[in-house]
């Protein structure tokens, strides 16, 4: 049985319940997630052939330092870093190096900022120099996934509506969705329930209330969707070392829909690719 509590009056910890958040929560995201929007835009034209992802990683804090804002990445269960960098076949959880990033490369790059304790999620895929059709087709499709199970938000749909949108669309497109992560609830917490799956069945998952705030997140590979975890403990690659995609937003659920909290405010949300119409 899925339970639901005030965020305002619940423990600041994972206790199995789906927080509801009002107003003031919704604003603190909206802050949070402008930071976060602002460096991903700001990375786009330094991702070029030659650049390290480490030289990112230090973008990343540097940026955050000058707007208030802490990597939540940073020290989080062990990890050292202020982002995440997952180039061509690694799923998620790239862990940055001094390795230069190569022409043809696809890479995510995954940023979290907190502010005033509120945590800003989100993940762009960024072209370096010229790729391949079959990158950019990619890329094409997992940001449509994104936008489909976004689409799919409303008060008395179930979770599985997120998923079932994305899984039908990618599965369409000869693609293949990752099962092994998935988007989570979010907002003072960096983790929190519930888990937002990117497959499933329209009918399955919690029903989906107003308040809510949780991350959408599809991974989608070109190959099969399996994946396995480098002994790094972090670095999630596909195992068949096909090329992998992902975009991620933070959304808070509305009377109506849904409010995307980590949208692009140059509209840089598929940089390197062409601006959506409409």
């Amino acid at each position: 049985m899925v339970n639901y509590i005030e965020a305002a009056t619940a423990p600041l910890k994972n206790t199995g319940a789906i927080r509801l958040y009002g107003p003031e929560a919704f604003e603190g995201m909206r802050k949070a997630c402008n930071v976060t929007a602002r460096c991903l835009d700001a990375l786009a034209p330094m991702v070029k052939p030659g650049v390290t992802t480490n030289e990112i990683d230090r973008f990343v804090f540097e940026f955050g330092m000058d707007n208030h804002a802490l990597p939540a990445t940073l020290n989080y269960r062990g990890y050292r870093h202020s982002v995440c960098t997952s180039i061509n076949h690694v799923v998620c959880h790239g862990i940055p190096d001094d390795k230069p990033l190569r022409e043809g490369d696809i890479v995510n790059i995954d940023v979290t900022y907190v502010v005033d304790g509120w945590h800003g999620d989100s993940s762009r895929m960024y072209p370096v120099g010229e790729i391949k059709r079959a990158a950019e087709r990619l890329l094409e499709v997992t940001h449509e996934c994104l936008m489909r199970g976004i689409a799919a938000v409303r008060p008395g749909a179930r979770t599985g509506a997120i998923g079932a949108a994305i899984q039908s669309y990618a599965e369409a497109q000869r693609c293949s969705v990752v099962r092994d992560f998935c988007g989570h609830g979010v907002g003072q917490l960096f983790h929190d329930v519930p888990n937002i799956l990117h497959y499933g069945e329209v009918d399955e998952g919690p029903e989906i209330r107003e308040g809510m705030i949780f991350t959408i997140e599809p991974m989608i590979n070109l190959g099969k969707p399996h994946v396995k975890v480098l002994a790094d403990g972090w670095t999630a690659v596909t195992r068949d070392r096909s090329l992998t995609a992902q975009y991620e937003h933070a959304v808070g659920v509305t009377a109506t829909g849904c409010e995307i909290f980590t949208l692009s405010p140059a509209g840089l949300d598929r940089p390197g690719l062409p601006p959506l119409q409409g």
